[in-house]
């Protein structure tokens, strides 16, 4: 039986800014001052372990602040397609500033949140349909390996969507805090006479400074 693949899904530390803000892809900076959960970051995640972030600087700041709280980190891969829902036009601003802006088209996409898109955006079907394709073709070229993904909570969302077969609508039940752990597995020879590989989640919106 081969090794599992482990997936380590790190969400990236807050953004610098005001709370209750929609920043999508809007490559804001993050806050790395809570040294308490780098330590422990640092202390938890494998050593092996391939690194990936997104293409938004939040994510390789969180994984510098945590080589600086003690690990030795490898130069991450970038992949793209684990960045953030984007949310167009609407990028930056709280929920009640879009309904305000633009009350018809906000009204329209609350009429199916998870499939319509945002004005100028994606919806998050597509995001997770982006986020599959790069977990697959990830798992695929790192088989028995841990892989460490710096990633953002739509992003980890869609990794939990992927491993359980949920819909849209029950991902978005799903809670990733910010520097949480999601850990799930990719086990390619299946399990319970399976004949395909399966995935297996060990843990969700984890938080780093409860894991031993």
């Amino acid at each position: 039986m081969t090794d599992p693949t482990r997936w380590w899904w790190v969400r990236h530390a807050p953004i610098i800014g005001a709370p209750g803000r929609i920043y999508g892809q809007t490559d804001a900076g993050c806050d790395t001052g809570d040294r308490q959960s780098f330590g422990a970051l640092a202390g938890l995640l494998p050593v092996d372990a391939v690194w990936v972030i997104s293409s938004l600087r939040r994510t390789r700041e969180t994984a510098e602040a945590i080589a600086t709280a003690g690990m030795a980190v490898p130069e991450p891969l970038v992949e793209p397609d684990f960045a953030e829902q984007n949310f167009g036009r609407w990028q930056g601003l709280k929920w009640e500033e879009m309904e305000a802006a633009e009350p018809a088209v906000y009204d329209a996409f609350w009429r199916d949140p998870t499939r319509n898109a945002p004005p100028e955006g994606e919806s998050y079907v597509a995001q997770i349909a982006r986020t599959r394709a790069a977990i697959e073709r990830l798992t695929a070229e790192h088989p028995g390996r841990n892989v460490v993904s710096v990633s953002h909570g739509g992003t980890i969302r869609a990794a939990v969507a992927v491993a359980l077969g949920l819909t849209p609508e029950a991902t978005m039940a799903v809670v990733v805090d910010n520097l949480s752990v999601t850990r799930i597995n990719y086990v390619e020879d299946g399990l319970l006479r399976a004949r395909a590989g399966v995935w297996q989640v060990q843990g969700v919106n984890m938080p780093c400074r409860w894991i031993r």
